[in-house]
């Protein structure tokens, strides 16, 4: 393709969900009540960890991890989409879209990697209870967190550098709710096979990588569960990871068979129902896995609701 097509551009169009002033009011209303939701819920989560001296384990410690991820992601895409919702030009500056590709593609890999250290956690607390305490020393699950943090930010500073050297065409509207790294990708008028080999190489590093050892965790922790005599041992065992299989099976699920396939890949609007999933969906639902699979939880919201019931009837007095 000749040169003179080849441009430098200084800001996107996002062309989102829907160009219909109706529908995006609606979409407004309903992605801002959500968002809501999965911003409280996940910072009732911190709040309840960091109060409740008996959620000062490793796998609450990981889950609090988890907790500002989820809150970071969503935040990284929910509120310029909600600006868009309402705004007459769906304009984003250059800047920002590197800025929000960045933290988007950084913050889903840092909770891949993070979803891989929480299984390795439930494996120890299965397979070796005894050695529990000792193995998952404090020392070990921060430099476990900062691995995932730093692996995932440094995956996306990566694409993200890549990625946004690419000449775009004339054409710089992103048919996709924010700059997602496939869709802004798509604008660019030189091959990008070479963009396409190092985001399979980085889906097979944080994507399957991860997925793989916590496939070999659930393999060793279902096996020793198995041997399990007594049928209240082995629900006991199967409630302490019951949580985590649970968002493991929601998160890897959707992200494999979105970008561990064929070349032709997800349809536009897969893409978009994908990105919803992620920024929306999984954020608001973690919190309530958590708490309504887990009994520690439960046992320690009762006891903080105690604990304002009691505080609210002495200032009643």
């Amino acid at each position: 393709m000749g040169t003179e097509n080849k441009t430098w551009v200084r800001e996107f169009i996002l062309l989102g969900l829907s160009s219909d002033w109706d529908t995006q009011v609606s979409l407004f209303v309903l992605f801002s009540s959500t968002y809501m939701v999965t911003v409280l819920g996940n910072f009732l989560i911190v709040l309840l960890i960091r109060l409740d001296s008996r959620l000062h384990t490793p796998m609450y410690f990981f889950l609090t991890n988890l907790s500002l991820v989820d809150v970071s992601y969503a935040t990284s895409i929910v509120p310029q989409m909600l600006v868009h919702f309402l705004a007459e030009r769906k304009v984003i500056p250059l800047v920002s879209c590197a800025a929000q590709l960045f933290f988007s593609l950084g913050l889903g890999g840092i909770e891949f990697v993070l979803l891989a250290v929480m299984a390795y956690d439930r494996y120890v607390a299965v397979c070796d209870p005894l050695r529990y305490s000792v193995i998952m020393h404090g020392g070990l699950c921060a430099r476990l967190a900062l691995t995932s943090w730093v692996s995932g930010s440094v995956n996306s500073l990566m694409h993200t550098a890549i990625t946004f050297q690419l000449p775009m065409c004339s054409n710089k509207c992103i048919d996709h709710i924010s700059c997602e790294i496939l869709a802004v990708v798509r604008l660019a008028c030189v091959d990008t096979s070479s963009n396409e080999i190092a985001s399979m190489a980085s889906s097979i590093v944080l994507l399957m990588s991860p997925f793989c050892l916590v496939l070999l965790s659930y393999v060793k922790i279902i096996s020793t569960i198995l041997k399990i005599r007594s049928t209240e041992g082995r629900k006991k065992a199967f409630h302490t990871c019951a949580s985590h299989l649970t968002v493991v099976v929601l998160c890897y699920g959707m992200a494999i068979s979105t970008y561990i396939q064929p070349r032709s890949g997800p349809s536009v609007l897969q893409e978009k129902l994908i990105s919803l999933f992620y920024a929306i969906l999984m954020p608001m639902l973690n919190p309530m896995i958590y708490s309504l699979r887990n009994k520690e939880v439960k046992g320690a919201w009762q006891k903080l609701l105690c604990q304002l019931s009691g505080l609210m009837s002495k200032l009643a007095r």
